[in-house]
């Protein structure tokens, strides 16, 4: 049976209250003892207003009786009054202290939960592929989830319970009302419907229009990076591209500014309107409950009583319709979250941490690779046999497939087609951290980590980071030993300029750590260096690789490398063109074939003369 469009629309309105409960369990979780101490507090601020009210009505009549009371019954009377005056004055200071254990209950879960929160999204960000992070979609998923996610669930929660403290006191305040009259209960609940309906569709636009936005703030945010971090700074000044730049950052403003003036605009007119009518209903009561006071149906207490009692009531109805409210955006909002957090990553099978028959080395098995929504491969139909102490050249222009290759052998990515075997077994078998236990890389666009020089290498093995004269001989091996010894603070100077004291090294110094920091791996059984010398010199390259081949005698090396100096020590070399091997053999051999290879080195040896 096809549902109504009112009944469609509250349907779908409470549907989002689902992630209501993915809050609580991570507010529990974070700290059970400060939410219990929060949900009690909330009962008690719930209860307390109307215990106030009626202890004020009970002022109001012992003053008139005290008036009225004949001189001697006055004292009596007077002293009633003072106890009820106690009596709430009492209410009023226990009420504060309840307040004030609940706001500090608050800021130290937010303190808590952002942490908690941002340690969540952090673990499931180990857990993705390369894949995930190079798919723009899904980086709008992470930013969306990043953007709010610290602070929403805390606000939900504490939006939850601002709703049992406001229907807690609304039922006190039912209950006290109903004695005057039922009607006088019906008025003050429907009295600020409106307006929490207007507010509930501003609520669900204004994410809508969040959540539309994540290509351009992170265009904003690219472009600070470009106009502020000291790698762009350069480029950005000598081209004369600043102003383009932040002319584009602002025209990006201008356009979400457009668009938020005008909701605000909206939401501010209709919420003025709408409340309106529940000023309406507010002073309808007053008169009502004013008349009854003069017909003296009721006494001047309760006149005061109902006045304040509605007042408050009033006030109660549009804090929990408000709540109601930020609970739906609150949820809208921690959908981002939950979406990013349940996102199914391809689980990890494998389970083996050797190969039946280590001295095989690698095969690749008519392996190819697309990137998403590619129609062309990146790489096709590859057959490879890189066997066990062999050293392996990669040549081929941009965009051959070098890189994509090595990032299949790591298994960074996973071939759609063909298999890759190690020591006989397939990739997909292997334990993802043996396999990568077992291989040291260092890529062209390696990482400059702003830690300190020991750090910096250290982290090539992170289990051995401590060992000082690992590091050492790292350093050694990489050709970085020499300058680190010149630096200040030697190993213990910081890299960078991000911290006080950092010392910004060049791209052959940055180079050199890089090569060290693979060096590091001294238990791989194979190593890879993707264009790792384009930053250093003719003389510094021909020494790191002499070394090099000293020290991957008995391990498969790989090496990519446009320097035909380097290549040509290689065991075997491969041509790659269009993902495909075209040549392949030694360099004697493919320089006898006077095909590609012969083509490229003949070129480059062209320029040196």
């Amino acid at each position: 049976m096809k549902q109504s469009a009112p009944v469609q629309l509250i349907t779908k309105f409470f549907s989002v209250f689902k992630y209501s409960r993915v809050a609580i369990e991570i507010v529990w979780s974070t700290s059970a003892a400060l939410t219990i101490t929060m949900a009690v507090a909330t009962l008690l601020a719930g209860v307390l207003p109307a215990a106030i009210a009626y202890v004020g009505q009970l002022i109001v009549d012992a003053v008139v009786t005290a008036i009225q009371a004949p001189s001697e019954s006055k004292e009596a009377a007077t002293r009633l009054t003072i106890f009820y005056v106690l009596c709430e004055a009492g209410l009023v200071v226990f009420i504060t202290g309840v307040q004030r254990v609940s706001t500090i209950c608050q800021s130290i879960l937010r303190v808590l939960l952002g942490n908690k929160i941002n340690v969540m999204i952090l673990e499931k960000s180990l857990t993705l592929e390369l894949q995930h992070f190079e798919d723009s979609e899904y980086y709008d998923k992470l930013v969306r989830a990043r953007r709010e996610a610290s602070s929403r669930p805390l606000s939900l929660v504490v939006r939850t319970f601002d709703l049992v403290r406001e229907s807690i006191s609304l039922v006190s305040y039912g209950f006290l009302l109903f004695q005057f009259s039922p009607w006088a209960v019906l008025l003050l609940g429907f009295a600020g419907l409106p307006a929490f309906l207007a507010e509930a569709k501003f609520s669900g636009e204004a994410f809508r229009n969040q959540r539309s936005r994540s290509a351009e703030r992170r265009m904003q945010i690219y472009l600070e990076m470009v106009l502020t971090r000291e790698d762009g700074v350069k480029e950005v000044k000598l081209l004369k591209i600043g102003k383009l730049f932040l002319q584009r950052y602002v025209d990006i403003f201008l356009r979400i500014y457009k668009e938020d003036r005008s909701l605000v605009l909206r939401r501010g007119l209709w919420g003025y309107l709408l409340g309106l009518v529940a000023s309406a209903a507010f002073y309808f009561a007053y008169g009502w409950v004013v008349f009854a006071a003069i017909a003296t149906t009721i006494t001047i207490g309760q006149m005061t009583m109902y006045i304040a009692v509605f007042r408050q009531g009033q006030s109660s109805v549009t804090n929990s319709l408000t709540a109601i409210n930020g609970m739906y955006e609150d949820n809208l909002y921690l959908s981002n979250l939950v979406e990013f957090l349940d996102h199914k990553v391809s689980e990890t099978t494998g389970t083996q941490t050797e190969g039946p028959d280590p001295q095989d080395g690698i095969r690749f098995e008519g392996v190819s690779f697309y990137y998403p929504e590619s129609a062309r491969p990146a790489l096709n139909n590859v057959n490879l046999h890189i066997r066990a102490g062999e050293s392996l050249a990669i040549v081929g222009e941009n965009g051959s497939g070098k890189t994509t290759l090595i990032k299949l052998l790591t298994r960074l990515y996973t071939p759609t087609h063909g298999r890759i075997l190690l020591e006989g077994l397939d990739l997909q078998e292997w334990d993802i951290d043996a396999l990568r236990y077992k291989i040291g890389v260092i890529f062209q666009d390696f990482s400059r980590y702003q830690l300190k020089v020991g750090d910096n290498i250290g982290i090539g093995d992170v289990e051995n980071m401590a060992a000082q004269s690992q590091i050492e001989t790292a350093a050694k091996d990489g050709l970085a030993a020499d300058f680190i010894q010149h630096m200040p603070e030697s190993y213990e100077t910081q890299l960078g300029t991000w911290f006080k004291g950092g010392k910004e090294l060049s791209g052959g110094q940055w180079q050199k750590i890089a090569l060290s920091r693979a060096f590091m791996r001294s238990h791989a059984d194979v190593l890879i260096l993707d264009e790792p010398t384009a930053a250093i010199d003719a003389k510094a390259e021909a020494e790191i690789f002499a070394h090099f081949r000293e020290l991957t005698a008995n391990r498969i090396s790989i090496i990519i490398s446009h320097r035909f100096s380097t290549v040509r020590i290689a065991d075997h070399i491969i041509v790659l063109d269009g993902g495909e091997i075209t040549e392949e053999g030694s360099h004697a051999s493919l320089l006898a074939l006077e095909g590609q290879y012969a083509r490229l080195f003949n070129l480059q040896a062209q320029g040196y003369m």
